[in-house]
């Protein structure tokens, strides 16, 4: 009789199929879970610039470059036009102050002299006039008062005369009243001609008032014009080198032209172009500094031009102590212009790594110095050699500050 042979649920084929699956799901599981998934790539060391985060004196300052100029230089503009009839120097000539340099001449500006010293003669002619006029009236109008005076005290006489006379009744009545009337007419006549006389004086002081002012307002205008013809010879104002002249003889030049310039040559400035970047950061009385001849000079911002031009503006800058010798106009300097006061701080060396990010993060070597990791920063002031570190880094970590550019988006390097 046949038996019935049951099979096997759990054969050794099929405990080793699910071995072998449970292993590789814990493999992948282990990975997923434990293993570093960071990008990685590998660096060769040589190719790597290494710094030392450091902790000790930072002084932030940016480096600018400068013309060295004339610490004064004036511009010859002529007030008053005219042609050049005369050249005194040449361009390059040492002058002092008040040296000729070119003679012009403007015909017209001298027929206008000739104008204005007729009309100042004319009304100074008038105001001699009318002193004189003045003078006579007033002599005639004195004289006639005296005359005035003299018949009021004829006909007082007579009227105290006539009066006695009438009262003893001695003279008509007629005859009295005559008198009285003659006497009391005088001294009116003497009330008119005195009012007279004073409004004539007021009248008259007046009209010498205004002539007054009217001879002094020409010639005021007669010394502007003279002043203006002296301006046709153009002077040096101060003392210095004639560096440009722009004036032949013949040629016409017009009011307000520029016809050269004189520089003050015993004392120089160094006039600087500094990125609109640091145009908050710079005020005046700052320091900087240079290098010439093998010694450091220092300088101090004196004028700071808030007129930005191609992304730069401009600032003036004076020797702060005594001139470089031997520096000469049109040299060009290269100026550390400090931007704070020198100051304990954590700093790393500058390099190509912050054109890849921003300051924002870097690749901190591990203390095994096999492999470096990114990690996340903030910088603050920085001048040429280093940035200030604000946080993100400890003093003694190496950092790799050079170029990140073929590195992509890799979180760990593997040095090699």
């Amino acid at each position: 009789m046949d038996r019935k042979i049951e099979k096997k649920k759990w054969t050794l084929k099929k405990i080793s199929s699910y071995l072998i699956i449970s292993t590789l799901v814990g493999f992948v599981a282990y990975n997923l879970i434990f293993s570093d998934s960071s990008k990685k790539l590998n660096v060769e060391f040589d190719r790597l610039s290494i710094s030392k985060v450091e902790n000790g004196a930072f002084q932030e300052f940016t480096p600018v470059t400068g013309s060295v100029q004339p610490i004064e230089t004036f511009q010859l503009d002529v007030s008053e036009g005219g042609r050049v009839m005369k050249k005194f120097v040449e361009e390059g000539a040492f002058l002092n102050a008040g040296e000729p340099i070119i003679q012009l001449d403007n015909s017209q500006l001298r027929l206008s002299i000739i104008y204005n010293e007729a009309n100042v003669f004319q009304q100074i002619n008038n105001l001699r006039s009318t002193r004189l006029s003045f003078q006579q009236s007033k002599l005639d109008l004195q004289g006639r008062i005296l005359q005035v005076d003299r018949e009021i005290r004829a006909q007082k006489r007579e009227y105290e005369t006539n009066k006695k006379l009438f009262e003893k009744g001695m003279l008509s009545e007629n005859e009295y009243l005559n008198s009285k009337d003659e006497f009391e007419y005088l001294l009116k006549h003497k009330e008119l001609t005195m009012e007279t006389f004073r409004q004539d004086s007021v009248m008259r002081k007046q009209q010498i008032v205004q002539l007054e002012k009217s001879v002094g307002t020409l010639e005021k205008n007669l010394d502007i014009t003279k002043q203006q013809l002296e301006n046709l010879t153009v002077k040096a104002p101060i003392s210095g080198q004639l560096t440009a002249l722009n004036a032949e003889i013949g040629e016409s030049i017009s009011p307000g032209e520029n016809v050269g310039q004189i520089d003050k040559v015993d004392s120089f400035k160094v006039r600087a172009s500094i990125d609109e970047h640091w145009i908050a950061r710079v005020n005046r009385g700052q320091l900087g500094s240079f290098a010439f001849n093998g010694e450091e000079y220092s300088v101090r911002v004196k004028t700071v031009f808030p007129q930005v031009t191609g992304g730069t503006f401009q600032v003036d800058l004076l020797f702060d102590g005594h001139q470089p010798e031997g520096i000469r106009r049109g040299q060009t300097v290269h100026v550390k212009l400090q931007l704070g006061e020198l100051s304990t701080a954590m700093f790393i060396d500058r390099g190509g790594f912050y054109q890849s990010t921003g300051g924002q993060w870097i690749f901190v070597i591990e203390e095994s110095g096999e492999k470096a990791v990114k990690r996340k920063i903030s910088l603050g002031r920085q001048n040429t050699q280093s940035f200030e570190v604000l946080s993100g880094l400890k003093k003694g970590e190496k950092v790799i500050t050079s170029s990140y550019d073929n590195y992509g988006d890799a979180e760990v390097l593997i040095i090699k």
